[in-house]
Parts: structure tokens; sequence; C-alpha cells
């Protein structure tokens, strides 16, 4: 008897599961997100910074910061990598800091 009982429990506790996951797509929402205002300048690095940047922030971010060092915007990008963990791969990092120099660099 005690067998019958707790199969019977996994067998509903297994329907439950099932229920539930049901119910959680059902509940599914999307969003359609505004239009960015501003779009990535054209120029080398460019398509590599629509990329992977947008992911996170919009071009406008990038454009409001005030005018970086090299050694500033590789700092900043690296730190997105590093410790907010932007998908960028460490062989593109090049590319778009000199990207980001032609857009928003200070000597």
């Amino acid at each position: 008897m005690k067998r019958l009982s707790r199969l019977a429990a996994v067998v509903c506790g297994a329907a439950g599961l099932v229920v539930c996951a049901a119910a959680t797509a059902a509940d599914t929402m999307s969003i359609t997100l505004p239009q960015d205002k501003v779009q990535f300048k054209p120029g080398p690095g460019a398509q590599v910074a629509q990329t992977q940047c947008v992911i996170c922030h919009t071009a406008e971010y990038v454009y409001m910061q005030p005018p970086l060092t090299r050694a500033q915007w590789e700092g900043e990008v690296n730190k997105m990598r590093k410790v907010f963990g932007a998908p960028l791969p460490e062989d593109q990092v090049k590319t778009v800091v000199d990207y980001l120099m032609t857009q928003n660099g200070k000597s």
C-alpha cells in the first residue's frame, strides 16, 4: 500500500511540474523597444561596435561620454568585458578602441 502511495505522489508531482511549465510558457510576454535615436557613425570598426556594444547600451550612451584617451577607452572596453560580461572577444578589443578613438577620442 505504501508503494502505491509513493508512486501516486511521484506521478502527481511530475504532472504538476508539466502544468507549471505550461503555465509559465503561456505567461510569456514580448515587448518592442523603441528605435535607437543615434547610430554609430560609419568608419573602420563601426560594424564591430554596432554588433557588440549595443547588446548592453545604445550608441548614444557612448557619444554622451567625454572624450577619452586611448588608455581610458581601453580601460572602459576591458571593464565592459571583465566586469559587466560583455561578449566582445579579446581579438576585437583593439578594433573597438581604434573606432572609439576616431569617434570620441582625446589625444
